[in-house]
């Protein structure tokens, strides 16, 4: 599954006491679906998921997937400490329609979190995931910070298509990927190499706005009737055209002052919390990128690199709160211990986001 370009790790937001919104978060959804994202990431870090009792997470997951445009890659967070829970979650979020799990490290015991608990933890999710499974780094906030050996290790499984580097180390970045290029896996992508998942072609195929459902190759090698499909093959399912793209282990990185830096090293897109707010203003870093112009995309960091770092590493969710507010989204308050910003800090906010408002 093709895991390229930009994906807002969505926040949940909260009535004032304290139960989930459901219509804003439908509302943020529907509005995230409407930009150049690629995806949309829902109980991450951001989400707020280890506030959340285990019933709100499947109704977030829920009321997230119903507002959510076809055509954007769905990830649900389904990391929890233990194996067994973390399946339990991921099960879920593939009845709901879901395209990929996004597993955090297990952390909280620590001494043990040694290389054959994280193996042995991984593989055995990947191995019962209905989904595909990408890891999940977050070291600033579990105190772990997976060895890139470990995931070159892992990377070898076939259901672990992919990691969220949130440790902004670019060289961690490199390392993972130069140590996962071998590993050749392809994926379904539409003419234009954006990305289809099953639920896509599901879609596609059954919905009442497409037409047919039937598989039809075009553009075979060879002219006779039993030739196999060249690489250059396209898949005709209803009126959705796919084509087959080599896409192996993919690494996306959480840190978004070095996005243009960690694309150069071999990273193939970010979920980043500044999506939160400013979902075009990370995804034109992406494109310029794509498109070759690395002194456009060096301006477009430039631009918002402040803002990430005092918004999101400083005054983490309640800042990434506000400045949704502030951009005219629904972002509201956060969960306790996490308090409000005070009317100073608003300010502060305010003014680094006086240019980043989309």
């Amino acid at each position: 599954m093709l895991l390229h370009g930009i994906f807002p790790p969505i926040t949940t937001p909260f009535y004032p006491d304290g139960n989930v919104y459901f219509k804003k978060l439908e509302s943020n959804v529907e509005r995230y679906s409407r930009t150049p994202c690629a995806g949309i990431v829902v109980l991450g870090s951001t989400g707020e998921a280890i506030l959340l009792s285990d019933q709100e997470r499947c109704d977030v997951l829920k009321s997230a997937r119903e507002a959510a445009a076809p055509n954007k890659v769905l990830i649900a967070g389904t990391g929890i400490e233990s194996a067994s829970e973390t399946l339990r979650l991921t099960e879920y979020a593939a009845g709901l329609g879901y395209d990929v799990a996004m597993v955090r490290t297990p952390h909280y015991y620590k001494k043990q979190m040694q290389p054959a608990n994280i193996l042995a933890f991984y593989r055995t999710v990947a191995d019962r995931s209905p989904l595909p499974v990408i890891i999940y780094n977050f070291p600033q906030a579990t105190g772990y910070n997976i060895p890139a050996e470990l995931v070159i290790e892992l990377a070898e499984h076939p259901n672990l298509i992919g990691i969220k580097e949130s440790s902004g180390d670019v060289e961690k970045v490199r390392t993972m990927v130069d140590g996962t290029r071998h590993i050749r896996r392809s994926a379904t992508v539409t003419e234009t190499f954006g990305a289809v998942t099953p639920r896509m072609l599901a879609a596609a195929a059954s919905g009442s706005n497409v037409e047919g459902g039937e598989l039809v190759q075009v553009g075979v090698s060879g002219s006779s009737s039993l030739a196999k499909p060249s690489s250059a093959a396209v898949t005709v399912v209803g009126k959705m055209k796919t084509r087959q793209k080599e896409a192996g282990f993919q690494v996306l990185v959480g840190a978004a002052d070095k996005l243009h830096a960690s694309l150069d090293a071999g990273a193939v897109g970010a979920i980043l919390a500044i999506a939160c707010l400013a979902p075009t203003s990370c995804y034109e870093i992406y494109a310029a990128w794509k498109e070759g112009d690395n002194e456009l995309a060096r301006l477009k960091q430039e631009r918002i690199a402040v803002a990430a770092q005092r918004v999101v590493s400083e005054l983490g969710i309640p800042g990434v709160k506000y400045g949704m507010d502030f951009n005219g989204y629904f972002g509201g308050s956060a969960r306790l211990p996490l308090l409000p910003l005070t009317s100073d800090v608003k300010g502060d906010v305010e003014r680094l986001l006086a240019d980043v408002r989309n």
